[in-house]
Parts: structure tokens; C-alpha cells; sequence
């Protein structure tokens, strides 16, 4: 019995023993608790709500723009970045100091930074400077630990391989403003990318959403000091589509440097079928690279402040009075409403009289007796003065409309002008109620006056005559298929005259072109020439002699013109070629379009 006993106080001490053991080991537990969960419990919550998923936007691969035979036009390059990611920026104009020992971050872009920052989501990166060199990429990367907060992310960038020869149809790409952000709601997410870039003018803005493609993301847990712990999941992002144009850049740039001389002009090369626009260009151009990363000041001044607008597309934007390369327009106006007999003549004596005012021929002492081609081909203004009275604005008005002009074409390209076609209830609209006057009529019966076209349309006229009265339209893009434009219902032996008339302009010796004829029979152009003047001549230099262009200061001189299309025997090709302030259609216009017929034909 007493060895039971003392087996019993045994075991009561021990129990005793291991139970305080159990109870100081609960408490030193539950203190620890007590002091994770509240005294430090701010701190470690904190921590654990940094360590959390990152989901970044991955940017698209700008869809490449190709020419007619998939030569490109506008590609990608690689592009290193250095980015800011707001959830890690402590302090950050002290990580902006810090960047600017590696790579110059001028103070615009600071304010930027700065500006972005405050009003940027947490997981969107933000662009500091971006076509870093390897060295500079290198310097940041050794000394990421002393700027919390960076990342250097690898991008693609636009280059335009071409340059200048490109600039006005491929237009070029630039930084989002926040302008485009708030207007833009097609694709919000993708533009708050850093250092995405959409089309500012020309094709890339025409076709901006189609380039652009569709942003990927990657889900990347990170840290409480901002390293990635794993990525997640990714999404790819869908790459732009490829556009081809039916430019041929082979013709393109001979058409680019042909112009190159002149201070400043426009051409467009049109197939007559398709309506496809093979080459345009407006002089003087300019580098659409200069805009990708971002214009500088200085470069930005020169281009805006250029009495020569390199940044205007002349072809589409600029209009002109087109002087006599709207005679074809009139001889149609009169010929569709039987006012004219194609045989019959009209003596010009040099000048045309309408009540006391006197209107005069280009051709001092007149052309004599001239028939509706002899006038054509030999421009005579008499001829079409006279014609022009007994047509009247409206008709002459209408048919303009119907060749495209006072309106615009629709071609994929921004910023296409309109031009003006007046009429007597556009005059009465727009000059207080004042009547039109039938010595307008005359005027515009010889392409002065109010009326104004852009070379687009001159071509489009040169080419609907050419193709037999269809309404083509021009565009931009390759077509496969073939269009089938409406036609226009012009009575064929009406059309057939106006082509031969115009044939006569260059390939007859009466022809105000024949200089610039093309030797090759089977490659003839024919086509209209026009100068257009830019002041009016008073009376009394008339008296005492006009002014030679020559003499003049650049911007007084006459524009000169020339519309046609070639072959002659088998059209396929419309051009509209202006020199602007270059004197006369036939002597500087005409031969410019002659070499660029022979060089598109060339290339058949």
C-alpha cells in the first residue's frame, strides 16, 4: 500500500510539472500572438497587402504598312525604355534626380512625370524617357537598387525607312495626349501604356485602330519591395494588321525627287480602273521620324513657320484656282446640253467684250477662228468666254460637281478639302445677298474667279474622262477585285471629243503642251495645261506690258497646272501634276507629268 502511495505523489508532481510546462509555453504563445496581432499587427498587415498580384498591359506590335508589292513602308524597331512603377515610388523627385545621372530627362518631361504620377492608377507604368541606348540601359539596370521604383521595359518603335518620300500619304505616329485619351473610346486600356503611340495624320491615323492591335497583360505577384515573385498568367497581345496600299514606292520616289527642286508642289499618279492611288506626294516633305519620339521645339518651329508648308498634304489639302484645266468641264457642260456645235467657231481677236469691260486672251492678238478642240489644245480664254456666257454658272457648276469637285472625294487620307464650285446661291449666301454677275461666269468659265479645286480632284476629272464616264474614286488601299463604278451618262461621242481635244493639247503642234509630248507613240499622254493666277492685273500694266512671272516675287506668280492621262490610245494612268508659283502649266507642270507618265508606264 505505501509503495502505491508514493507512485501516486509521483505522478501528481510530474503531471503538476508538465501541466505549468503546457501553461507557460500557451502563454509565451499567446503573448507572442498578442504582440504579432496588435502591437505589430499595422506593420505585418501592411506587409502581407504588398505582396500581391501586379497586372501590367503589354503593348501590341504596330501593324507594318506595305506598298502594292509588299516592300515596307513603315516597320518596328526595338526600343529600350526606362518606366516608373507608381506603387514602388516613395519619392519621387528624388528617383528622378537620381535617374538624370544615367539619362538627361529634360524638365517638360519631368512635369510629365510628375503630372502622371499623380493622377496614374497603381499598376500603370510610366514612360520617363524611352530610345535608350545599351549603355544607358546598362548604367540603370547595375544601379536598380538605388532607384527603388524603375524598370527598364523593351518596347517596338514606328521608323519609316523611307523618310521624306512617304511623309504626306504615311503620315506618322506620336505619343498619346490626354486630349486623345479623353476622346478616344475605343480602346482606353491600351493608351495608358506607357510610351503607346498612335497615328497622328496621313494612312497611320486614317488607320489607327486597325494597326494598333489588341493590348495583352501579364499577372505578376511581387514583393513588399517591388521584385516579381512569379508571374501568374499571361496573355499575348495581338499583333496589328498588316496594311497594303497601292503605292508603288518605286515610283513614289522618282516622283519625290522630281519635285524636289521646286520650292514647292504637288503630284498624284491615279489608275483610271481602280481608282488606286499609285504615287503622292507634296513638296517640300518631311522626316516622319523626327515625330516618333517626340518633335523638338527647334525642328517643330522650322517645319510650322516654313512659308512652303512641308506639313500640308497639298495633294488632298491644298486648292487652287485651276485655271484652264477646267475648259474640258465647260466643253462637257456644253456639249451634254446641246448648246454647242463641236465644228463651229468663235474668232478671238485677244480679248472678249461684255458690256464696258473688256476680257483678254492669254494670246496677245488673239487665235483667230478656233473650233472647240483648236481652243482646247490652243487654251484660247476667248474661245471659252464666250462659251462660258452662253453655258451659264449653273451648268458649269453642276458639271464641275459631277467630275468631284466643290466636294469631297473620300479618300482614306484626313484633312481632304473641299474646294468651292461657286453658284448664285453660294454667292448670295456668303457675300451678303449680293447677285452673281455674268462677268463671274466668265471668270469661272476659265478657272479663276471663286473657284478653287485640289489636285485629287483635277486627276479624278482627268480620269473620269478618260475612263469612259465612270465615277472611280480614289483610295489609298490595294484592290484586288474590280470595282464597278457608276457610270456618269455622259453621251460617249461627247467624251470622245473631249479626249481627243485633250490628246491635241500634247501631241499636236497647236497643243500648248506639244513640247512635252512623249516621243513613244504607244505611250502618248494627253492632257490639259492650266496657270493660274494669283493677283489681278489692272489695266493700266496691261497697257504698259505685264510683269514676267520671273520678275516677281515667288509668291505673286502664277501656278502652273497640268491634268491628262496616258496611254492615249489605251488609258490607265491619270495624273495632276502644280508647281506652285511656277509660271506656265506647259513649261513647267506639262514636263514634269511627262516623265512621271514615262516612268509609271515603265513600270506597267
Amino acid at each position: 500500500m505505501a509503495g502505491d502511495s508514493e507512485r501516486a505523489r509521483l505522478f501528481t508532481r510530474r503531471a503538476i510539472l508538465i501541466g505549468g510546462m503546457q501553461a507557460g509555453l500557451f502563454s509565451l504563445l499567446a503573448g507572442r500572438l498578442y504582440y504579432l496581432a496588435v502591437v505589430e499587427g499595422e506593420k505585418y498587415r501592411t506587409l502581407a497587402e504588398e505582396n500581391r498580384i501586379n497586372l501590367r498591359l503589354l503593348a501590341p506590335p504596330r501593324g507594318q504598312i506595305l506598298d502594292r508589292n509588299g516592300v515596307p513602308l513603315a516597320i518596328n524597331q526595338q526600343n529600350y525604355r526606362v518606366v516608373l512603377l507608381p506603387e514602388q515610388v516613395e519619392d519621387a523627385d528624388a528617383l528622378l534626380d537620381g535617374i538624370t545621372k544615367y539619362v538627361d530627362v529634360p524638365d517638360a518631361d519631368r512635369k510629365r512625370v510628375m503630372r502622371e504620377l499623380r493622377n496614374a492608377s497603381t499598376f500603370n507604368a510610366i514612360l520617363v524617357k524611352d530610345n535608350l541606348t545599351w549603355d544607358q540601359v546598362a548604367q540603370i539596370s547595375l544601379h536598380t537598387l538605388d532607384l527603388p521604383g524603375t524598370d527598364i521595359d523593351t518596347g517596338e518603335v514606328r521608323s519609316y525607312p523611307y523618310g521624306t518620300a512617304t511623309s504626306h500619304l504615311l503620315g506618322y505616329v506620336g505619343t498619346v495626349s490626354e486630349s486623345e485619351i479623353d476622346s478616344d473610346n475605343e480602346d482606353d486600356d491600351i493608351l495608358a501604356i506607357p510610351g503607346f503611340r498612335i497615328g497622328k495624320n496621313g494612312v497611320e491615323k486614317q488607320y489607327d485602330l486597325d494597326l494598333r492591335g489588341e493590348a495583352g497583360n501579364v499577372q505578376m505577384e511581387v514583393n513588399a519591395k517591388g521584385r516579381v515573385v512569379r508571374e501568374l498568367a499571361r496573355s499575348n497581345p495581338k499583333p496589328g494588321h498588316d496594311l497594303r496600299l497601292a503605292i508603288d514606292i518605286g515610283l513614289q520616289q522618282f516622283m519625290q525627287q522630281r519635285l524636289a527642286k521646286e520650292p514647292g508642289a504637288a503630284a498624284v499618279v491615279i489608275d483610271i480602273h481602280s481608282g488606286e492611288v499609285l504615287g503622292l506626294v507634296s513638296q517640300p516633305g518631311f522626316d516622319p521620324n523626327l515625330f516618333t519620339y517626340g518633335i523638338a521645339q527647334e525642328d517643330w518651329d522650322l517645319l510650322n513657320n516654313d512659308e512652303h508648308a512641308p506639313l500640308l498634304n497639298k495633294v488632298i489639302s491644298g486648292v487652287y484656282a485651276p485655271g484652264s484645266t477646267i475648259k474640258p468641264v465647260v466643253a462637257m457642260a456644253a456639249l451634254e446640253a446641246d448648246i454647242v456645235n463641236p465644228k463651229s467657231t468663235t474668232y478671238c481677236p485677244g480679248y472678249f467684250d461684255l458690256g464696258d469691260y473688256r476680257f483678254h486672251c492669254w494670246k496677245q492678238g488673239g487665235h483667230g477662228h478656233v473650233n472647240m478642240t483648236q481652243a482646247i489644245a490652243g487654251s484660247c480664254d476667248t474661245y471659252f468666254y464666250d462659251l462660258g456666257h452662253r453655258v451659264g454658272i449653273d451648268r458649269i457648276q453642276a458639271m464641275a460637281k459631277r467630275f468631284g469637285w466643290g466636294q469631297k472625294l473620300d479618300i482614306d487620307l484626313p484633312h481632304e478639302r473641299a474646294g468651292l464650285v461657286p453658284s448664285r446661291a453660294w454667292k448670295m449666301a456668303t457675300h451678303g445677298g449680293d447677285a452673281w454677275q455674268q462677268g463671274e461666269t466668265l471668270v469661272a468659265a476659265i478657272g479663276q474667279g471663286y473657284m478653287l479645286a485640289s489636285p485629287l480632284q483635277l486627276a479624278i476629272m482627268a480620269a473620269r474622262i478618260a475612263n469612259g464616264g465612270k465615277a472611280v474614286v480614289p483610295h489609298m488601299t490595294r484592290n484586288e477585285g474590280k470595282p464597278n463604278w457608276p457610270s456618269m451618262d455622259f453621251d460617249e461621242d461627247n467624251l470622245t471629243l473631249v479626249r481627243e481635244a485633250m490628246a491635241a493639247v500634247v501631241n499636236e503642234p497647236i497643243g500648248t503642251a506639244y513640247a512635252a509630248r512623249i516621243m513613244k507613240p504607244d505611250i502618248a499622254m494627253a492632257g490639259k495645261t492650266g496657270t493660274s493666277q494669283v493677283r489681278r492685273i489692272s489695266e493700266a500694266e496691261r497697257e504698259e506690258g505685264v510683269t514676267k512671272n520671273e520678275a516677281l516675287p515667288w509668291k505673286e506668280r502664277d501656278h502652273a497646272l497640268f491634268t491628262g492621262f496616258a496611254p492615249v490610245d489605251n488609258p490607265r494612268y491619270a495624273i495632276c501634276v502644280i508647281v506652285e508659283h511656277g509660271g506656265s502649266g506647259a513649261h513647267e507642270a506639262a514636263p514634269i507629268a511627262r516623265d512621271i507618265f514615262i516612268e509609271a508606264l515603265g513600270k506597267g
